[in-house]
């Protein structure tokens, strides 16, 4: 596994170019194993590459009937909740697309067939993964992560008993230290799984948790951002005012 940095002067340019990047990945993973599966993230940053995504002529390139969906982490509320990153990722680039509606791998509301029984609603989407991947969960192709001024990742938060869960896919999430409380996530093991992730962050209040996951400070917990890596690749996405110092 590789750890690469790649800077960017803004976050404008940082969202256009891991957007061009990630319509290469996909289109390589589509010739060489007929499908990509790709874990969407929300967040500014998130948010931010899926609309240039949505905005690029290179998205035609792509055959987007033979893209996997999927989410690293969802707020547990319900469907139509503005803070949805399912909500934000089709107001950003999935409404957008030539789709088929079964490769697009939401994470259970609040309201959905599970009610608020949050635990249910995690096993079931391990079991989506489960049927995505036709008996096993799917080797993502590249996973999409924020990276939160704590080091979180998902709704791994540091500190948080979700962090050590090792034998689970996807999990709940309960009293997470940034609202809302209740939330649904993929674990640490089916992350680092995943062919390639890739970190986003951008902003001065980013700066100190990405230098810490970059360069752990002895005696502190190793935070998330750290701990996650791809398979065969891991890219860090930053721009001038989040990224170390040269």
């Amino acid at each position: 596994m590789t750890r690469q940095l790649l800077v960017h002067d803004t976050p404008q340019t940082l969202a256009a170019a891991a957007a061009a990047r990630l319509v290469t990945e996909v289109v390589d993973a589509i010739a060489a194993r007929g499908r990509a599966h790709v874990v969407l993230t929300g967040g500014s940053n998130g948010n931010a590459l899926m609309a240039a995504l949505a905005a690029s002529p290179a998205r035609t390139a792509v055959d987007w009937h033979r893209v996997d969906f999927y989410w690293g982490d969802e707020r547990f509320v319900p469907a139509d909740d503005d803070d949805r990153n399912e909500k934000q990722a089709r107001a950003a680039l999935l409404d957008a697309l030539d789709l088929d509606p079964r490769t697009v791998h939401a994470m259970p509301p609040s309201d959905g067939p599970d009610g608020d029984d949050v635990d249910a609603a995690a096993n079931r989407y391990a079991a989506d993964l489960v049927a995505a991947g036709g008996g096993a969960v799917p080797e993502f192709d590249v996973v999409l992560l924020g990276v939160g001024p704590d080091g979180h990742v998902a709704s791994l938060f540091p500190g948080h008993p979700g962090l050590a869960v090792g034998d689970h896919s996807v999990i709940a999430v309960r009293e997470s230290p940034k609202p809302p409380p209740t939330r649904i996530t993929l674990t640490m093991p089916v992350l680092c799984s995943s062919r390639q992730v890739w970190l986003l962050a951008s902003g001065a209040g980013k700066a100190e948790a990405v230098a810490k996951a970059l360069t752990p400070v002895p005696g502190e917990p190793t935070l998330p951002a750290r701990r996650v890596h791809g398979e065969q690749r891991t890219l860090w996405f930053l721009d001038r005012e989040s990224a170390p110092a040269p």
